[in-house]
């Protein structure tokens, strides 16, 4: 198992420097025209939580949960404090036999969009919509997948949507972490990067 199901301390991560990225290659031509691939088809999240650590609590509270994921070998879940929660998502339509939905958000600008598939919800966030009516019971999800399971097939027709919070499956990007002893109790470290992976 290489990936722990167990959140990165929320303190730290409120103070968290990053968000999404893209691999883009980029050719220009002599008359100064581009030409421009984007290599992914959706973004990759990353941080540095360096910028989040405010004393030497923290500071000892992150030194014990990097050695328990042991440098890159171990993911973990984060909380992106910019990005964690989505309402009214849509996640299909019912066709009376599909009863397993996977958790998405989607970021539409214009007439473009994107759609993030979500992993990780947070336990007893996830309130499930079908044709707009909260479902307070036959349905349970696996926090674990994103999956989002009814006992009976949604009707024909039926718009199925949902509430939730989620967090980012990441791993630490370093198997060192080197800090600087400024003074006594006041340590600092430059970065202290963390990527997200797909799991």
């Amino acid at each position: 198992m290489t990936f722990h199901e167990i959140q990165f301390p929320t303190d730290i991560a409120y103070g968290a420097q990053g968000g999404p990225q893209y691999s883009t290659t980029v050719v220009a031509t002599a008359s100064g025209y581009e030409q421009r691939n984007s290599v992914w088809a959706a973004s990759r999240m990353s941080w540095n939580v360096a910028t989040g650590l405010k004393n030497q609590t923290q500071l000892d509270t992150l030194i014990a949960f990097f050695r328990a994921r042991k440098g890159r070998a171990y993911g973990f879940r984060f909380k992106d404090w910019s990005d964690y929660q989505a309402t009214s998502q849509s996640l299909g339509i019912g066709d009376s036999a599909t009863k397993n939905f996977q958790l998405a958000k989607s970021y539409v600008s214009g007439p473009s969009s994107e759609t993030r598939l979500i992993k990780k919800p947070v336990a007893g966030t996830v309130v499930p919509y079908l044709a707009g009516v909260a479902q307070t019971a036959g349905w349970s999800v696996d926090t674990t997948t994103g999956i989002l399971s009814f006992l009976v097939a949604p009707a024909f027709g039926l718009a199925i949507t949902a509430d939730f919070q989620f967090d980012v499956p990441v791993r630490f990007d370093t198997d060192s972490m080197a800090v600087t002893l400024e003074q006594l109790n006041l340590s600092q470290w430059q970065s202290i990067p963390i990527i997200e992976i797909r799991v």
